[in-house]
């Protein structure tokens, strides 16, 4: 009878086995994750209410309940970053622990570090803002004084480290729960889109939108946020996903703060404020967004920077192809209603005795000015665009 001899398969040294992480065949999206939207998503209400409050009535005191809402982001992520860490060092769970880095004895996930350093950034701001009221009075400002600044970079890295930890989860795993993880992820990127829209909104408000100015102001920061999330997401619109979504987000407190009654309680007053006031209709990026979408699906095969050399110039151009008439349009009578909302002035706002509000500003002074601000736009738009594929490629391939 013959015999046959069983070989042992060689052992692979730890250091030298591939890295493979595969979650198991989970359709539902772990609550941790939905503590991380929902806080981020409290943030944006609170904030966006914030500073309608600012407008219609005025800073009483840090205890509005815009601010408590703003500060529920840190909780709510707080929480699920402390208990991912937790159980994730000094659980029993082997797979959990293949899919962490290792920081200070710790383990989890990296978004998850990204954003506890970001729940302590906004905490830490809170009493600095009230200190900052006792001390120097109002704010000039949305983007100002340090605690604001703080408490923006704050929330910016709770949403990278919310998009980081989602894109880990979905590179591990597969089927239903990996589709349903890009709608969180988009929701998260969407909601930065709209964030920095408050942040470059001087430049870009109304009187501002036949500048050249208004253009390299999108060029800085809008490709780089949108790409490198609807890049991330996978899906084959993602980007389109991320300019519906911000939309949605920016146009609803547009229609809905008129309905709430405020009255002004600090002066001076120049407008006679019976509601709360909202923020502009916002800008048009879902043209873009739906250019970008369109030249990635033409271009896969193509280098990055030759995908940023055709994505980049296309977004800022269609941009402005699109906002420049809108432009004329948001300064025409027609526009003053409740849909496109502007016939609405702070009530600090001086627009009746100081200037006139339905009039272009002029930046470039001279026709040269104007080209060359354009031409450091079109550059702009290709050095973000090519950070905003890297930054989703990145989100593509990343496991812990």
């Amino acid at each position: 009878m013959s015999q046959v001899q069983a070989i042992p398969a060689p052992v692979l040294p730890a250091e030298s086995r591939p890295f493979v992480v595969t979650a198991p065949a989970a359709t539902a999206i772990p609550w941790t994750i939905w503590f991380v939207t929902a806080g981020i998503c409290c943030a944006f209400i609170g904030g966006t209410w914030d500073i309608s409050w600012h407008m219609s009535i005025g800073r009483e005191t840090f205890w509005t309940p815009a601010h408590l809402l703003i500060q529920t982001e840190a909780v709510l992520v707080g929480i699920a970053v402390i208990y991912t860490i937790l159980t994730t060092t000094f659980g029993s769970d082997s797979a959990a622990r293949e899919a962490s880095v290792e920081i200070l004895g710790l383990h989890a996930p990296a978004g998850t570090f990204i954003a506890a350093w970001g729940c302590i950034s906004m905490l830490t701001s809170a009493p600095l803002d009230n200190w900052w009221h006792d001390a120097y009075g109002l704010d000039v400002k949305i983007v100002s004084p340090p605690p604001h600044m703080m408490l923006m970079l704050g929330s910016l890295a709770n949403k990278f480290g919310a998009m980081a930890w989602m894109a880990g989860l979905m590179n591990r795993s597969q089927g239903i729960l990996q589709r349903r993880l890009v709608w969180p992820l988009a929701l998260v990127g969407s909601i930065c889109v709209a964030q920095l829209q408050i942040m470059i909104m001087s430049p870009t408000w109304i009187w501002n939108m036949h500048t050249a100015t208004c253009y390299l102001a999108v060029a800085l920061v809008m490709p780089l946020m949108m790409i490198a999330t609807g890049w991330g997401s996978s899906h084959k619109w993602g980007c389109t996903i991320v300019g519906l979504m911000c939309t949605v987000l920016t146009v609803g407190p547009l229609w809905l703060l008129p309905f709430f009654p405020a009255h002004p309680k600090l002066g001076p007053v120049y407008h006679n404020v019976t509601h709360m006031v909202p923020l502009r209709f916002p800008l048009l990026l879902i043209v873009p967004a739906i250019v970008t979408d369109l030249l990635l699906q033409r271009l896969p095969q193509r280098s990055y920077w030759l995908k940023a050399l055709w994505i980049g110039p296309a977004f800022v151009l269609s941009f402005m192809a699109v906002q420049w008439p809108f432009a004329n349009f948001l300064m025409s009578p027609a526009s003053r209603n409740w849909f496109f909302g502007t016939q609405y002035f702070g009530y600090a706002d001086p627009a009746q005795f100081l200037y006139d509000p339905y009039q272009f500003h002029v930046v470039e002074k001279t026709p040269l000015i104007f080209m060359l601000t354009m031409v450091g736009a079109l550059v702009a738009s290709v050095m973000t665009t090519r950070m905003g594929l890297a930054w989703g490629n990145w989100m593509r391939r990343i496991r812990r």
